[in-house]
């Protein structure tokens, strides 16, 4: 049997309108972790954190807010506040690679310091009203560095460890170290989730066949690109072409109902972009989806994409060509 597979918050892609359509559309995933909430002094959410954790913008959808902080008290304030929404887990992001994050000691940034880091879990795990899960890197600048990090981790009552095995250094570049992650697997008792470089149903089943006891898979760019990855993990039916044109169309009018035109074009040329690696020879429908400026020059643009390009046999993300 498969494991669960989550959905990975990625901020300016999976909000609520991306959320509530793919769950509609396409069954199997079993969480969906809303991009990050970055609480600050002030203590309130702001309308755009509101319109992504509000309960009836995820009605039916098994949701885990992300928090981004370096201070205890804010995720405190944070957790309590989603605790009183109704929600049954938060997430800790320790994964976040972004330079304007990393400069502010959040996110990945966060394990540069182990005496910090351990100084905000004590407080973090001594008084959360809600369980907590953790989204991590294995270091900041060497995988080496796990080591002292899951052994910091181990210590506290984490909900489940999600494990992206590369460093804050490395981005997206290059291989995951996966025999990093294969070890921590036999090295602590957390339930441990797997999330990077998974993109196809075959990628997927070798990552569980190599590290049987993963207790998660957490896909992102796969499952932007290919959004029946999940469904065909669970037994179901893999992508159609006719799936996934339903599925663009019901997404484009959600967005052109929910946001400005200009806006929601900005969404979906970020998800097309990931979406346009599951067809053959799709360099020139590409390049005029990326360039499309009003709303009628990217319909056309992805027409061309749908009825001149093949859906691959095995559509997943990959390069662009």
């Amino acid at each position: 049997m498969n494991p669960p597979v989550y959905f990975a918050p990625l901020e300016g892609m999976t909000d609520a309108v991306f959320r509530r359509t793919h769950h509609a559309l396409f069954p199997g995933v079993a969480k969906y972790f809303i991009p990050f909430i970055s609480p600050t002094q002030n203590l309130r959410f702001t309308a755009r954190d509101l319109a992504a954790v509000s309960p009836e913008h995820n009605a039916g959808l098994f949701v885990v807010p992300q928090i981004l902080t370096k201070n205890a008290d804010h995720f405190l304030w944070c957790a309590r506040s989603l605790c009183d929404m109704g929600y049954g887990e938060v997430n800790l992001n320790l994964g976040c690679p972004s330079g304007t994050v990393t400069a502010k000691g959040k996110g990945s940034g966060m394990l540069m310091d182990l005496f910090a880091l351990e100084r905000f879990l004590d407080c973090v795990f001594a008084r959360t009203p809600v369980p907590v899960s953790v989204k991590t890197r294995i270091g900041y600048s060497d995988p080496d560095e796990f080591g002292e990090l899951l052994s910091l981790f181990s210590r506290y009552p984490v909900c489940e460890l999600i494990i992206h095995p590369r460093t804050r250094a490395e981005f997206y570049r290059g291989t995951p170290h996966r025999e990093i992650y294969a070890a921590a697997l036999e090295q602590t008792a957390l339930p441990v989730a797997y999330n990077g470089d998974l993109f196809t149903a075959q990628d997927c089943l070798a990552l569980m066949s190599a590290c049987p006891n993963t207790r998660a898979l957490m896909l992102g760019r796969g499952l932007i690109a290919n959004p029946a990855l999940a469904r065909e993990l669970a037994g179901g039916p893999g992508l159609t072409l006719s799936d996934l044109r339903a599925y663009h169309d019901r997404l484009l009018e959600a967005y052109l109902t929910a946001y400005p035109v200009h806006i929601a074009l900005g969404r979906m040329r970020e998800i097309m972009k990931h979406v346009v690696c599951c067809f053959d020879g799709a360099q020139k429908p590409r390049k005029a989806i990326r360039k499309a400026v009003s709303l009628a020059a990217y319909e056309q643009a992805v027409q061309n994409l749908f009825e001149g390009c093949a859906l691959r046999e095995t559509p997943g993300f990959g390069p662009e060509e």
